[in-house]
């Protein structure tokens, strides 16, 4: 049987410890390793050494019981999110490591919340309980408040209380419970079952560091976890990272969901085939080769070219999305000296490897982009382009990344016809929920315009990224639907029909209600009582909201939304002035309306009509010549209205 378990906390919760225990207790590795000596197992690269944290998703292999295992350590720093999301996609089983000492903490929740979405079945392990003062018991009834209250304590056998626990919570348990009572193994393989259909999440408590509670914890991950892959049937997968090794070579990491891969095998995924020419076995930073590879397991394999994180290849086709977005940007800064495509050519390596980046090169300024979630994660990019490229690179203060969208509904007409070239099309823009994105729909006929046509303008839609009118930003949450269009049997050619779309996109938001969007953080804040008055006036000052608060003894909660742009910088201050004796939590909470849209729009300063990569001025011919039809007249000018 191959499981692959996720290992997945707060920063500095003893995460990479436990991995390590792991690995030890099941003869993988002989030493173990520790993050403050620098020699832990996963964490091999030499920037997580130098800094004690994680930045990469590393994997390692052990076998328990029949069982292969691969356990894969992800970041517990906000800053590299995106990378521990990436790898909770292909995880059977999860586990979050919760320090007693913390309790739960704000990347916690964040790690909660991508879990549910991916119906990942989750464990939970205290961790620290050998430090004074710590009471696992509180941290659980915490888990259960904050988290789900369907959460049990399994750090002991079946007692009385799990017994009853379970009895709760299953109509075939209680009933046997109180016809004959207690049947272990009936117990045993309903929890299983209820683990894995994410009704319960076990509960263990121990010490990473003084190896404590570790290997009762195994038995107990080992027992309640399984799954059921089928290498008989036809091949499927999922890529989960992309890496380049010394040689420059493109490796590609995949989860086989079903079937077998082979080397020599052509894979099939995005409408193009390619050849494997190697698997690899990746434990840490070293691999072996084989053969082949079947399902349940985790390979990188090489001769994919164009494969990128999220691909479905096979009959598994459906591309994952991911909520961990990056709200800052930055400007990349680097000597004169070194040709710029140079630059912008290992930044798309990079990109490759982390997508959330999306490096953008900016033409009209001539300027590489980069998004990014936080100032520390700048300071790894540095360190990064250094040691595998040879030169420096610096960052301009990022900014923060602002979107647009509409709030009414609006006909948007691009016509595009310069000599010997013809494309129309007719779009409906509509306003949608907020961060949802950019959704299409269909109801052109294929007598008004070919099928072929149809998907080209679905195409050009999602090609890239399009601008709103305000600032410049991305345009988010609209729904478009294809009304009508047309071509021509002899004039219309490639590219035709892009012009004509983004015509048709940028004449409907010249007419539509412009809204601008920020980032937000939802907040949990516990202080003392005396310090409410206080927070509240911040909040307010960041122009944030709040529900009513909440008291627990002599601390009280406060949760809300507030903006990033003004509260990405509050940690600090909160820190000075409890004295460290608070919690603030910030999760993302995605887009809403900007608080201060006049002030950003006349600081970002966007001239619309001097944008070169947009136009809302449709082309018309007559007497053998092109001319241009503005916006507000381009309606009236339309051949299928």
């Amino acid at each position: 049987m191959h499981k692959t378990i996720g290992i997945l906390a707060h920063v500095d919760a003893g995460k990479t410890t436990f991995s390590e225990q792991l690995l030890y207790h099941t003869n993988t590795i002989r030493h173990r390793g520790r993050v403050d000596h620098q020699d832990s197992f996963l964490d091999s690269h030499t920037i997580e050494k130098n800094r004690g944290i994680t930045i990469f998703a590393d994997q390692g292999i052990f076998t328990y019981n029949n069982s292969t295992y691969y356990i894969i350590d992800t970041p517990g720093h906000v800053d590299f999110s995106p990378e521990m999301e990436r790898a909770i996609q292909v995880m059977d089983y999860a586990i979050i490591i919760i320090s007693a000492v913390d309790g739960i903490e704000g990347h916690t929740e964040t790690v909660w919340q991508l879990l549910r979405k991916h119906h990942v079945p989750t464990f939970f392990f205290i961790n620290k309980t050998d430090y004074e003062g710590t009471d696992p018991t509180s941290v659980l009834a915490e888990i259960r408040s904050t988290l789900s209250e369907n959460v049990c304590d399994i750090t002991t056998s079946f007692d009385e209380e799990l017994i009853e626990f379970l009895a709760e919570r299953d109509e075939v348990l209680l009933e046997t419970y109180m016809d004959s009572g207690f049947d272990k193994d009936l117990w045993t393989q309903t929890l299983q079952q209820m683990v894995k259909e994410n009704k319960i999440f076990p509960c263990a408590s121990g010490s990473a560091l003084k190896d404590i509670g570790i290997v009762e914890f195994l038995e107990k991950l080992d027992s309640l976890t399984t799954t059921s892959y089928k290498s008989d049937d036809v091949f499927a997968a999922q890529v989960y990272k992309i890496r380049h090794d010394e040689s420059g070579n493109r490796v590609t990491y995949l989860k086989l969901v079903n079937g077998t891969l082979k080397v020599r095998d052509s894979v099939t995924y995005n409408e193009q085939t390619e050849k494997i020419t190697q698997i690899r076995q990746y434990s840490g930073n070293k691999f072996k080769t084989t053969d082949q590879a079947i399902a349940g397991e985790l390979v990188a394999v090489t001769g994919l070219t164009n494969a990128s994180i999220g691909d479905g290849l096979g009959v598994f086709a459906q591309k994952t999305e991911f909520d961990m977005i990056p709200t800052l940007k930055s400007k990349v800064l680097f000597d004169a000296s070194i040709h710029v495509k140079e630059v912008l050519r290992c930044f798309k390596l990079l990109d490759a490897e982390d997508p959330s980046l999306r490096i953008f090169w900016d033409e009209y300024f001539q300027e590489i982009h980069v998004h990014v979630m936080g100032v520390i994660q700048l300071e790894v990019l540095e360190q990064i382009v250094l040691e595998r490229f040879g030169f420096h690179v610096s960052f301009g203060e990022p900014k923060i990344l602002y979107k647009e969208t509409i709030g009414n509904s609006v006909h948007g007409y691009g016509h595009f016809e310069p000599l010997r070239h013809y494309a129309e099309v007719h779009l409906l823009i509509e306003s949608a929920a907020r961060n949802s994105g950019i959704t299409f729909s269909n109801i052109c006929h294929a007598n008004d315009l070919s099928t072929g046509n149809q998907n080209l303008v679905k195409h050009h839609l999602f090609e890239r990224d399009h601008h709103g009118l305000l600032t410049g930003s991305t345009l988010t949450d609209v729904k478009i639907t294809l009304l009508t269009g047309r071509g021509h049997n002899e004039h219309t050619h490639g590219g035709d029909f892009r012009e004509a779309t983004y015509r048709a996109l940028r004449q409907g938001l010249e007419k539509a209600e412009n809204i601008l969007l920020e980032p937000f953080y939802d907040f949990t804040i516990k202080v003392n009582m005396d310090l409410i008055g206080r927070i509240l006036s911040d909040i307010q000052q960041a122009a944030g909201t709040f529900e009513p608060p909440e008291n627990s003894g002599d601390n009280v909660f406060i949760k809300g939304r507030v903006p990033v742009a003004t509260f990405m910088n509050y940690s600090t201050t909160f820190a000075s002035f409890t004295h460290g004796k608070g919690s603030l939590s910030l999760v993302y909470g995605g887009y809403d309306r900007c608080h201060n849209t006049e002030e950003i729009i006349d600081t970002l300063g966007y001239n619309k009509e001097a944008d070169p990569e947009y136009t809302s001025t449709s082309i018309f011919c007559a007497k053998g010549k092109g001319y241009p039809v503005y916006w507000h007249e381009a309606e009236a000018a339309m051949h299928c209205l």
